[in-house]
């Protein structure tokens, strides 16, 4: 009798730690299936965000590095050219009139302040501490600026 009371206050302790300690998912997710041009356009960009990481990390060689670089931008570009088409906002395209730069540098701030899911890429909302696609917890990717010393 007394393990089972233990068990079931661990059991209430676990489910209860996140919420006393302030974290919290969004649930603003919506329930629609992707659509094939977004699956394409999410593939493509995944696969540039993995060239990158490749990359860095010394396992692709600058040659076959930009090669990748080049089908995936081509492969998320005919992407989006078809859900714009698909749309026809005027407004799709990024600020600076590249919808594929556009993506890439939301992709990288939500990444830089922890709101990109790295496992899916999921942008979340600001203060989320868990994926509200995948429900993986959020981390923020550490910059390899050189530090200035304290």
């Amino acid at each position: 009798m007394l393990g089972a009371a233990l068990l079931a206050i661990g059991v209430m302790l676990f489910l209860l730690i996140p919420i006393l300690r302030g974290e919290w998912a969004s649930f603003d997710r919506t329930d629609e299936d992707p659509t094939e041009i977004g699956a394409r356009k999410h593939v493509a960009l995944k696969g540039l965000r993995d060239a990158e990481y490749d990359y860095r990390a010394g396992k692709l060689d600058e040659n076959d590095y930009r090669q990748i670089k080049a089908e995936m931008s081509r492969e998320a570009l005919d992407a989006m050219e078809a859900a714009k088409a698909e749309v026809e906002d005027p407004d799709a395209a990024g600020p600076a009139g590249d919808p594929l730069e556009a993506e890439i540098l939301r992709t990288r701030r939500g990444m830089a302040e922890g709101t990109t899911c790295l496992d899916c890429g999921h942008v979340n909302e600001q203060r989320s501490r868990f994926c509200a696609a995948c429900g993986r917890p959020l981390v923020a990717v550490v910059s390899n600026a050189p530090s200035t010393g304290d």
